[in-house]
């Protein structure tokens, strides 16, 4: 029991390289990381459940003025005027559907225009982030809330809340560690439950982290490993 559960840790010490690129980067957490609902059916009971780092809320500038130039000037003048309030007003700014970018002065124009649902209209998509930690949800919704009424118009410009709002976390496979701790733990105790006749296997634990979201503002954090009870030998 001790050598397979010693083998497993040291193969999930390594691992692969699309692990190794989100140990700093900040995910949104809409599902889980293989695109499903936020249950798998490889999701495994053992995990490390976490708060958030953040509460995202995607939000989208749009202008209806008939003018195509003057449009785009009033749309972007508006984003310049969400980025400059941001900071003072407790939110950051975010761009991405994956792995999130933070959305300053210098990657303002990163951000395309895209047609809205109506003629003659346009819009800008971007994300409206409220740091989470011990923080009731409500109380970073009220500041995303209060952030979108306080950014002016610009002619008829104007920003909207688009959907529910959604969480991130900041380098989940930085958590790796935690996660397989947990998971040994587990299979001490089950090993220890079935007796001296069988013993467990562990596999997969070299897979990347993983993540679902589990409560309002917390997320489950897992690695899809499987454990097998056997037959000692």
């Amino acid at each position: 029991m001790r050598k397979l559960l010693l083998a497993a840790l040291a193969a999930a010490l390594c691992p692969p390289l699309a692990a190794q690129d989100l140990e700093s980067a900040e995910i949104m957490v809409t599902g889980s990381r293989i695109e499903q609902d936020d249950y798998s059916d490889r999701m495994p009971s053992v995990g490390l459940r976490m708060n958030a780092d953040f509460l995202v809320q995607q939000v989208a500038i749009r202008g209806d003025t008939r003018d195509p130039v003057e449009r785009e000037r009033e749309i972007r003048a508006m984003l310049a005027r969400a980025v400059e309030m941001a900071a003072r007003n407790g939110v950051e700014l975010a761009f991405g559907d994956y792995i999130l970018t933070r959305l300053t002065r210098e990657n303002i124009d990163d951000l395309e225009l895209a047609n809205d649902y109506r003629p003659d209209s346009q819009r800008i998509n971007f994300l409206v982030k409220a740091p989470l930690g011990e923080r009731p949800v409500a109380q970073a919704q009220a500041a995303i809330d209060s952030f979108v009424d306080a950014v002016p118009e610009v002619g008829r410009a104007q920003m909207d809340t688009l959907g529910d709002p959604t969480l991130s976390v900041v380098g989940p496979d930085s958590h790796r560690g935690a996660i397989i701790a947990k998971v040994a733990e587990d299979a001490r105790r089950t090993a220890a439950t079935v007796g001296d006749g069988y013993a467990v296997e562990l596999t997969g634990l070299n897979m990347p982290v993983q993540w679902a979201r589990s409560g309002p503002g917390e997320v489950l954090l897992y690695i899809p490993y499987e454990l097998v009870i056997v037959p000692r030998p």
